[in-house]
């Protein structure tokens, strides 16, 4: 049995909770919208999507409001590698991508002669923070020896540094498919999906230490009590969870593998521990379930808003408008990056190709 090299000291790298702190403070989360300017900000953006020829495309975790005007208005829903696949396979000219930033840098990189912006570049992501691109140059450095294999929510400039880019429902075929060949993995950034894999695959991996702050706050303890109260339920986790809540799981997969499960297996309670942007789409997969939000460590929870990405909440119809109205908040990716990141990502595409694969995730 191949063992896992052991992780690095927390003085090494780490999840550095101060940091992220210091950008929840500094968060400009959206003021609520009156039901009369909603109407007029929805049709202002429908006649800019027309007049400028672009597609809105938006991640699960956005507002329901923001998914329902992707669909509506011929954009797209998903996660950040579907969304990057569609646009840079519609035929518009402009892509407004609502996400994180990092979703932006990868449309960005797969679609490098569309104009891509954002309703806000200050959305960034927690993993993206804790896994800066000079020190994982060092990192990589110092174990030259490894495959670099990194989730796709991290920087353009991680990305450039990796041999591979992965989403959390390849990566276990991945790894397993490098295990055989001999290789050794320096994965990053998240610590628990990196666990999950390592275990999946009893591959020999040298873990970043990261986390996202939503996923991290969901509690083994309260989901047991949970159970108590819905017996019948099943508990769908996303594989950035803790290991104890994985280990409660009656599925463990990504966010599309997520939403299929709701509709495929026969219980009509679930206990969801992701982020709840979700329930838009598992409410229309499965409209007679009852879903519920995985319990968290409470108010005192780094996420501010329980299973609720913070960064996410940034995204609104007003800042939409405004980034169309003044294609403000352009997406630059630096031409160098984007043909070293471009080179990992086509190597994850081939590779779910080759073995049939379907390339969906959280990330």
């Amino acid at each position: 049995m191949t063992k896992a090299s052991p992780i690095p000291s927390p003085n090494d790298f780490t999840s550095d909770r101060t940091l992220v702190r210091r950008y929840l403070d500094q968060l400009d989360l959206p003021v609520t919208i009156s039901e009369k300017e909603k109407t007029s900000v929805l049709c202002e953006i429908k006649q800019l999507i027309l007049k400028k020829n672009a597609k809105l495309v938006t991640h699960y975790y956005t507002d329901s409001s923001l998914q329902e005007l992707a669909e509506t208005t011929g954009g797209f829903v998903g996660d950040s590698l579907e969304m990057a696949r569609f646009g840079r396979d519609c035929d518009a000219d402009l892509l407004i991508v609502a996400g994180v930033k990092f979703m932006g840098e990868t449309a960005k990189i797969l679609s490098p002669l569309k104009k891509v912006l954002m309703p806000t570049l200050e959305a960034t992501c927690s993993l993206d923070i804790a896994c800066p691109s000079d020190k994982f140059s060092d990192f990589c450095a110092r174990n030259s020896e490894r495959e670099v294999v990194v989730y796709a929510n991290t920087s353009a400039a991680v990305k450039a540094q990796a041999d591979w880019v992965v989403t959390s429902s390849i990566a276990v075929d991945l790894v397993e498919h490098l295990k055989d060949l001999g290789k050794k993995i320096l994965w990053a950034p998240d610590k628990h999906l990196g666990s999950y894999v390592q275990k999946k695959t009893r591959a020999d991996m040298l873990i970043w230490d990261a986390a996202c702050i939503v996923h991290e706050e969901f509690k083994f303890r309260g989901i047991q009590d949970m159970k108590a109260v819905y017996p019948d339920a099943a508990v769908l986790a996303h594989p950035e969870s803790p290991d104890s809540v994985l280990q409660i799981a009656d599925l463990v997969g990504s966010t599309t593998q997520i939403i299929n499960a709701a509709n495929e297996l026969p219980n009509n309670d679930f206990i969801v521990a992701t982020d709840r942007g979700i329930f838009h789409k598992l409410r229309l997969a499965a409209p007679n379930k009852n879903f519920l939000v995985a319990p968290t460590a409470g108010d005192d929870a780094t996420c501010r808003s329980c299973a609720s990405c913070p960064w996410m909440s940034m995204n609104s119809l007003r800042r939409i408008a405004e980034s169309l109205r003044e294609e403000k908040n352009e997406v630059i990716v630096e031409e160098e990056l984007v043909e070293k990141a471009m080179i990992p990502l086509k190597k994850m595409l081939n590779f779910a190709e080759n073995n049939r694969l379907v390339v969906k995730g959280k990330a």
